[in-house]
Order: C-alpha cells, then structure tokens, then sequence
C-alpha cells in the first residue's frame, strides 16, 4: 500500500508566490468605473493563476503529488454585487493549462470551501449562498477538466439541536444540484459532528467522508473510529481514502494546528491502516505547510529506517 502525503494551498518554500490574493469589496467598489473594477479582477485572478501553475510545478519538482488549490484563486467570484465578473471566459485557456498539468503528472488536488458555507443552516439565504459558493469550486474543476476533483465540507450549524441539524444537512444535500453532490466529500469537525455523526450521514448520502484525525481527538463520545466503515465510503470513486491530520499546537484536547507535525502522530495512524492494504492520501494541516510535509518525511526516516519510500513524499508499506 503507499500512503501519499499532501498539504494545503501555500507552498513556503516559494517566497512571494501566492494564489491567494485578493480584492475586497470595499476596495472593488471604490474603483471608478466598470471597466477599471473588471480590469483589475482580472488583474489579481491572472496573478493568482500563474501563481498556482508555479505552485504546482514546485509540487512535481519535488514529487509532492496530493494539494489543496485555495479556495480564493478567484476574488469576488460569487459576490452577488459583482456584475458581470465572466472569469471563467476571461481565463479559460489558463484553467485548462492548469487541469493539463495536473492531470499529466497524476496529481490528485481538491479544495476545501470556507466554513462560511452553511448547508444546513436555518437561514434559506446562507443555504442559498453556500449552494452559489460550492458551484463555483464545481466550475473550477469543470473548466480544470479534472473529473477526479474533490471538495472538503464540514456538516455545519447545530441550530434546532444536533439530531435536526443533521436531518436538514441530509434534506438540503439531496436538493442539492448533482453537480454539487457528486463533488461533496464530508468531514467531522473539532466541536459538534463527531466521526460517527459524519459516517452515519455519509452512508445516508452516499458521500465519501474525510477522517480528521485532530479533530476525532477534540470531539469523540469515546469511541474509535470505524477506519473499515470510513475507507468502505470511497468505494466507486477511484480515488483512494483521504484523511486530514495535524498536530495539537499544546496538549492533547488543542483544537489549534502546530506548525509541524508530531512524527509519532503519524507513526501511529500508519501502523492501524497497515491491516487495511489500501493505498491512502493524507493531507496534512499544519502551519508551516510543505515545509512541514518536508520535515515529517525527514522525522519518519529517521524513527523508521526500515520503511520504505516509493518516491520523496510517498511511502510504501
């Protein structure tokens, strides 16, 4: 089995490369004309564009082969103040020069919406907005022509209680346009849905689920996690299981991300999943982001010389 490592969205080995960048609202809306405010959009979207494609070629230079595209390479892409903001014309050649890369190296990549997105909320407008934002992460795959594309959402609000919060996540995932839910990976969060909540829901829809590792640590009703039941969620997908780990930044219940990632927290996840025989992505969370990723390969080799690695970020068991 191999167990590919990955992380999120900014690479700190490449100083000043961003594809985050972005234009506020305000800041839009204080631009004289239309054609001033369209030009620079365009202006900050090619930026973080070109950015990501340098990003990405950093990831294949040095075999990391698993990232997490941020989720603001477009601004104000679905502000609903913002007219005629036609971006996915504007730069459809450069979309698709990414999805080539990508898929021409076999890089698996996904987003992970901001947490501003609500689908279970009791507010139809939030449900609404949250529906406009998770389309736009399905355009991004769409004009990256990467059918493999993936995005990360937690369950949401606990508004009504947990039980009816999670039968309005179930209601509205299932109004929701099939664009959406065949894009839709959950995840269980640090405070409210547990691994079990998240698994139950997930069989329901029939979602594949993302197992935080941190998170499962922070909010559990003591139980393990059903790594078999979880792994089963991935099954028709062809991609492999995705977990999410990060390290507490002090003591065990810290819902805040360290920088780096304790190699022993690592070390133990791979020794449970070893029984399994299924090859595994794990996306890391910490702070220091590739430079962590970096690190935790440097640590493992040292504690576990007799471990293998198939490549520099993959380590086959």
């Amino acid at each position: 089995m191999y167990i590919r490592l990955g992380y999120v969205a900014i690479a700190l080995g490449l100083p000043n490369v961003t594809s985050s960048s972005h234009l506020t609202f305000t800041r839009y809306q204080k631009l004289i004309s239309e054609e001033e405010k369209i030009n620079q959009l365009k202006k900050v979207t090619l930026s973080n564009l070109n950015d990501l494609y340098t990003i990405l070629k950093y990831n294949i230079e040095h075999q990391v082969h698993f990232y997490r595209i941020t989720s603001r390479l477009v601004p104000l892409a679905t502000h609903p103040e913002v007219k005629d903001w036609r971006y996915r014309t504007f730069f459809k050649e450069d979309f698709k020069r990414i999805g080539e890369l990508v898929k021409s190296h076999g890089m698996r990549v996904d987003t992970h919406p901001d947490q501003f997105n609500v689908l279970n909320s009791t507010r139809e407008e939030v449900v609404e907005a949250t529906i406009r934002d998770l389309m736009y992460h399905h355009a991004l795959f769409e004009d990256m022509d990467y059918p493999l594309g993936k995005m990360v959402l937690h369950i949401g609000s606990t508004q009504g209680g947990k039980e009816k919060a999670m039968e309005r996540f179930i209601e509205n995932f299932n109004k929701a346009p099939k664009e959406i839910r065949d894009k839709l990976i959950l995840e269980n969060d640090d405070k409210s849905f547990t691994a079990k909540d998240v698994l139950s829901i997930c069989k329901e829809v029939k979602a594949p689920m993302v197992l935080d590792i941190h998170h499962h640590l922070c909010n559990n009703e003591g139980e393990e996690p059903d790594l078999e039941a979880i792994f089963s969620t991935w099954e028709g997908t062809n991609l492999p299981p995705k977990i999410h780990l990060s390290s507490p930044k002090e003591g065990p219940k810290d819902r805040r991300h360290a920088d780096y990632i304790n190699p022993m927290d690592f070390i133990q996840f791979a020794e449970k999943v070893k029984e399994f025989n299924i090859d595994i992505d794990v996306m890391l969370e910490s702070k220091k982001k590739d430079l962590s990723l970096f690190a935790l390969v440097k640590d493992i080799k040292a504690l576990k010389p007799e471990w293998q690695w198939a490549d520099q970020t993959t380590l086959e068991i």
